[in-house]
């Protein structure tokens, strides 16, 4: 009995702690990383059929508040985001994205989809998350770069 209450107790602790029992309506770190591997492999297997499921969010390409994105790699015109709030980025030149602060992150974007295949980069910069709430806020992306696209998903803080 006192084994049963000490596992209950110890359970609760643990759940009342995790960081996800927080903000369930908010990607992880992890979730974002799983994101982006999937969405490499949907470019390999069909670049045109991922491009437009990553636009429409389709097929578990925006859960919460991750979503991928894709830009050329040689171009860094934007032809992919699944952020609704986000869509008047396609076809834009990523380099040329600047956060409220300045920061010049289209250009961390750009330089970490130049690295090799399969080598994930991390780029930080504020950005608006999907959802009725459109106050730029802190989001860590990760990029690598898939054939001649340059793909991310990014978490917010």
């Amino acid at each position: 009995m006192i084994r049963t209450f000490m596992i209950a107790a110890a359970s609760a602790a643990v759940l009342t702690l995790s960081p996800t029992a927080f903000c369930k309506d908010h990607g992880t770190a992890e979730q974002a990383k799983a994101m982006l591997l999937k969405a490499e492999a949907a470019v390999k297997a069909d670049k045109t059929k991922a491009l437009d499921m990553f636009n429409k969010g389709e097929g578990g390409f925006l859960d919460r508040d991750l979503y991928v994105f894709c830009a050329n790699a040689s171009d860094g015109k934007i032809v992919a985001i699944g952020n609704p709030n986000a869509k008047q980025l396609l076809g834009q030149d990523q380099r040329t994205l600047k956060d409220p602060t300045g920061k010049t992150f289209g250009l961390d974007l750009y330089a970490a989809g130049q690295k090799p295949e399969g080598q994930i980069t991390k780029v930080s910069y504020l950005f608006v998350r999907p959802g009725p709430d459109t106050k730029p806020v802190p989001k860590v992306s990760l990029v690598t770069r898939v054939g001649d696209l340059s793909c991310g998903v990014g978490y917010y803080k």
